[in-house]
């Protein structure tokens, strides 16, 4: 794996095959913590994935600043309980999704009409309404993203999709979505070959106009390459007997742990909307 002190050179090509390959060191990290003798690992996924939704829908509906803060201080004691990195799962949680709802939360902090919170030269600038309409956008995005986050983290990938029908979710729905992440390795892995063969075959630096014109080549390459793959993974399912369900062996029972989390999680939320 290449490391950012080795990617001295800032060319198009080097920074491509370091962000490729640092995709990919991300997600096998992810599964490697849904493997771990945590709190959260122990419990039935259909507690998990119950009391997660639950405490999503929560977030959404609560109209309470204060029960949004304490959500957000909350949810990551059971991740760091389930043997997870605290930085990484700030990374995961506050790099990019709550900061991109920062931005489209800023135009409310001006154009909500309300008691005057900030004023210059006896002009209303930012109204209490409005920071608190950017301020609940902001939370329940963030809390929401925290369940998920953990969710994700703390239940491999395949017990999670044998969850989605345990729930009679669609099929074809949980089909897509087994298909679209186990793929997305296929392409992530492609993508990574073909920056580096490139790299391999440049003795010098290429100039900006043969770097464009090299993406963009290489970018119709990889989307051609993905319809293929995709009809031939298709034709090899049905010629084995695929009829729109997925088969498994995973075996859910509930045990004693999963009670004490469902009692938990409904104290959390009756205290949360009661609060609310």
């Amino acid at each position: 794996m290449l490391k950012a002190a080795e990617v001295k050179r800032k060319d198009v090509l080097s920074q491509n095959i370091f962000a490729v390959t640092k995709g990919l060191e991300s997600a096998i990290t992810t599964e490697h913590y849904s493997r771990y003798d945590g709190l959260l690992q122990r419990l039935d996924p259909r507690v998990k994935l119950a009391t997660f939704a639950v405490l999503t829908a929560a977030v959404s509906f609560t109209e309470s600043l204060a029960v949004l803060a304490v959500m957000l201080i909350l949810v990551p004691l059971p991740g760091i309980l389930s043997g997870i990195r605290p930085g990484f799962l700030l990374k995961r949680i506050l790099l990019f999704i709550p900061v991109f709802t920062a931005v489209i939360a800023i135009p409310a902090l001006f154009i909500t009409k309300g008691d005057p919170l900030l004023s210059v030269g006896g002009h209303t600038i930012v109204t209490v309404q409005g920071a608190k309409t950017a301020a609940f956008l902001v939370l329940r995005v963030t809390d929401s993203l925290s369940l998920g986050a953990l969710l994700v983290l703390t239940t491999p990938w395949t017990k999670l999709l044998a969850t989605f029908r345990w729930f009679r979710i669609p099929s074809l729905f949980v089909s897509i979505l087994s298909m679209t992440y186990r793929y997305i390795f296929v392409l992530l892995h492609t993508v990574n070959n073909m920056f580096l063969a490139r790299k391999s075959r440049t003795p010098g630096t290429l100039t900006a106009k043969e770097n464009r014109k090299w993406l963009g080549h290489t970018l119709a390459a990889t989307m051609v390459k993905s319809l293929h793959i995709s009809e031939q993974v298709y034709s090899a399912m049905l010629s084995r007997g695929y009829r729109d369900d997925r088969l498994t062996i995973t075996r859910f029972k509930l045990h004693h742990r999963d009670l004490l989390w469902l009692l938990f999680a409904s104290t959390v939320l009756t205290l949360s909307v009661w609060t609310g």
